[in-house]
């Protein structure tokens, strides 16, 4: 079964990250790495922490992750365990997100706010500069200008190598990009759910690099017994590494980056590297979304 293929994350390609920074394209998303609810320490910290250490050795070189997330445990966690960290590792994270509790999130996009993310986010990841930045949320009461424009004071301070947005529309990304260059977008994509299609067309047309989160949702989709179940065991293989397997089809930007607290599943999501779609499989699922 695929569940037992182990494969390392170099084959599923390499994007270069704002044109210049190597990465393979199947990451790791470290969102899960905390509580329920995406608040607090994780419920087995050893697990947590071990999923890490492992994705790093099957050839993860691209771990994203958010002062949000936790909060702040996911960046704490991830500079406990990989600092100093090996050469080639880049290491994303995100904010403009505040926390009340779980699985509650407003938006803040004050310059002096997003300013303090990033101090923070250095300090807590044990960096001088993070590769890339994402604006986790455009705040609606605050002019972009004033929050991508803190950012750009950061990158021009050397403190962001590249900047991100997460969940725009192509205007959204057209409108920040008159402010400050945009290297990627995290939207919400995968197989069942694929409403950000022109942001991504959008992606490919500029080589931005487009961040699938929840990669592998696949919703009824996945259902035993239904289609892509029956798919998946004639691939043999499991429906979550058909989900990435397309991903990592559909567009060469694509960088999808599944997260988990479990090892076994880690190592079940890496190994949809180096599983191979035909056009035909891929024009066979690409028919199953449509009916």
């Amino acid at each position: 079964m695929g569940t037992k293929i182990e494969s390392n994350a170099a084959e599923s390609g390499t994007f270069l990250l704002g044109g210049r920074l190597p990465i393979h394209r199947l990451g790791f998303g470290a969102m899960r790495l905390t509580g329920k609810g995406i608040w607090g320490e994780p419920d087995d910290p050893k697990e947590a922490r071990n999923v890490l250490r492992r994705a790093v050795e099957l050839g993860v070189n691209f771990i994203d992750t958010a002062d949000s997330y936790g909060p702040e445990v996911s960046e704490n966690i991830i500079a406990e365990v990989l600092h100093p960290y090996p050469a080639g590792l880049i290491i994303t994270t995100k904010g403009g997100l505040t926390r009340q509790g779980p699985d509650a999130w407003a938006p803040v996009g004050r310059a002096e706010y997003l300013i303090q993310c990033v101090e923070m986010s250095l300090r807590r990841l044990r960096l001088d500069c993070i590769d890339l930045y994402q604006l986790h949320r455009i705040d609606p009461r605050v002019p972009v200008e004033e929050t991508l424009g803190a950012l750009k004071k950061l990158q021009d301070q050397g403190k962001i190598r590249y900047i991100g947005l997460s969940e725009v529309s192509v205007p959204e990304i057209e409108q920040a990009k008159k402010i400050v260059d945009i290297a990627s977008v995290q939207n919400l994509y995968n197989l069942a759910n694929r409403q950000s299609e022109q942001v991504l067309q959008y992606c490919e047309a500029h080589q931005l690099g487009f961040i699938p989160w929840f990669p592998i949702g696949s919703g009824e989709l996945a259902r035993p017994g239904g289609k892509l179940d029956s798919f998946a065991k004639q691939k043999g293989a499991t429906s979550a590494q058909i989900a990435l397997a397309w991903l990592l089809k559909r567009s060469p930007v694509i960088l999808p980056i599944p997260g988990t607290a479990s090892l076994e599943h880690l190592e079940e999501n890496l190994a949809a590297a180096s599983l191979v779609l035909s056009d035909a499989e891929y024009a066979q699922l690409e028919k199953m979304l449509d009916t």
